[in-house]
């Protein structure tokens, strides 16, 4: 790692980024034209985001709020525990303790800076750990290895997608920092008493170690002050997947980066559930007047991302998508499993789903081992890929719902687990009526592929299929 790189603390540095694009709105339009002068690094993702309107200024600042808590976070006497984007943190607010979300981290990192992640990349191989290792947590925990982050208490995690290199990730971390760790794990089935109760003896253990690790009880009552907040979320997730359905799209393209984003950071806080607000607004007056919510008015294609999105610099993805008037139905990070959800409903699929029960202390225990069950990656792709439940029935029933024309497959060279079946679900996806494009690029590191042939594949792909 570059000397230059250890000047300024990882975290410090990416809160004092967001900071100041958190008000750079606060002045006339004339202002804002001419501020973006001065950042031409940083105008592209400012533009994308703020372009989004009332969201994406919320958005935007509670990404800074985030990174501002995480910064004083010792200042104000609170644990810190480096975790995973499948995690709820719900458990954590309740228990002062401050989650860092490495890949949320790694995702804020890598659309933000030319640079993205990769001298942190480069140190966690330099200190011992696999290259071939999913890129999303070491494009931020090479920060911590190397000392320029926040003091870390603990490691708490769980195995997101069943997924090897993700949890390798945090127990190496564990032993290089020397830090407590514990790690939630998943039965290979997902619903049924037998699952239901080892997910319940789980979270018991866990909680055991955070009151042991910050010598403090767990207030029953402030958890479930957090999971009726994160009950309403799931109300206005709903809303806005609902709305989703419609054609065209009032939903804009930025929107479910925003949606999954605020949930993996602030699930069950009040912050979450302003962005999602401001964001129905939006969406219902689309709506309301039947219009597009892509930027150009016209939508052409519907796609569907069966696994994750591409983080490069500026949001070029989102909007690669929008300028080419596809409206982005969302992946597996942005459909979440409530009981309310329409895909559930659709479906009848109550039974793989989750619902927050608040009348007991157990009740409470139960809901968080079902929401951490049913998280994104977590629910869909812990058995078979073609198992019930598993990710190619969620894949097609969610490409149906929201009437994509195709499905694409985007990940890391570290997701060993999918890219030991993407070829499968791809053959069934086809053979169900559904294009299927898979990129060979990595979310997180413009290095595998650039940015400029991973758009030049993909749009390849809709020529030579005839979608454009």
């Amino acid at each position: 790692m570059r000397k230059e790189t250890r000047e300024y603390n990882f975290d410090w540095m990416m809160w004092n980024a967001f900071s100041a694009a958190s008000r750079l709105k606060s002045g006339t339009d004339k202002e804002y034209q001419t501020i973006l002068k001065y950042i031409p690094y940083f105008k592209g993702v400012v533009g994308a985001i703020l372009g989004t309107g009332e969201p994406g200024e919320k958005f935007i600042g509670i990404c800074s709020k985030y990174l501002e808590n995480l910064v004083f976070a010792k200042e104000k006497g609170k644990k810190t525990a480096i975790t995973t984007f499948c995690f709820s943190p719900a458990i954590f607010y309740a228990m002062d303790i401050m989650p860092i979300c490495l890949e949320v981290l790694s995702v804020m990192m890598t659309f933000t800076y030319k640079r993205g992640t990769s001298e942190f990349l480069d140190y966690c191989n330099e200190v011992g750990f696999t290259e071939t290792s999913c890129s999303s947590q070491r494009g931020t925990i090479g920060a911590y290895l190397a000392g320029i982050g926040t003091d870390i208490d603990m490691i708490v995690t769980d195995t997101p997608g069943v997924c090897d290199t993700n949890a390798n990730a945090f127990s190496f971390a564990s032993a290089y920092l020397k830090k407590p760790f514990f790690q939630l794990d998943f039965p290979p089935d997902l619903t049924g008493e037998r699952s239901r109760e080892y997910h319940r003896e789980d979270f018991k253990a866990l909680i055991r170690f955070l009151e042991d690790n910050t010598g403090k009880k767990l207030d029953y009552d402030r958890l479930k002050g957090h999971l009726v907040e994160l009950a309403k979320q799931d109300e206005l997730i709903a809303e806005l997947e609902d709305l989703a359905r419609i054609i065209p799209s009032p939903v804009p393209v930025p929107y479910n980066l925003m949606v999954y984003a605020s949930r993996f950071l602030f699930a069950g806080m009040p912050e979450c559930t302003g962005v999602l607000e401001s964001m129905l607004k939006v969406a219902k007056e689309n709506a309301a007047k039947n219009i597009s919510g892509l930027s150009g008015g016209v939508e052409k294609l519907r796609a569907f991302f069966c696994y994750i999105d591409h983080y490069a610099q500026n949001l070029q993805f989102w909007q690669m998508l929008d300028r080419n008037g596809i409206c982005y139905q969302g992946n597996i990070l942005s459909h979440f499993w409530s009981h309310n959800a329409p895909h559930v409903a659709h479906y009848h699929k109550e039974d793989a789903a989750y619902i927050i029960d608040t009348k007991s202390p157990d009740a409470l225990i139960d809901s968080l081992g079902m929401i951490n069950s049913r998280m994104p990656m977590v629910k869909s792709i812990r058995g078979p890929y073609d198992a019930p439940n598993m990710w190619l029935e969620d894949t097609l029933g969610l490409a149906k719902i929201y009437s994509a024309d195709f499905i694409v497959y985007n990940g890391t060279p570290g997701c060993r687990n999918t890219w030991g079946m993407v070829k499968l679900l791809a053959r069934d996806t086809e053979k169900a009526g559904y294009p299927t494009y898979i990129m060979y690029a990595d979310a997180f590191d413009v290095r595998v592929q650039s940015w400029e042939a991973t758009e030049e594949r993909f749009m390849e792909f809709l020529k030579v299929r005839r979608l454009v």
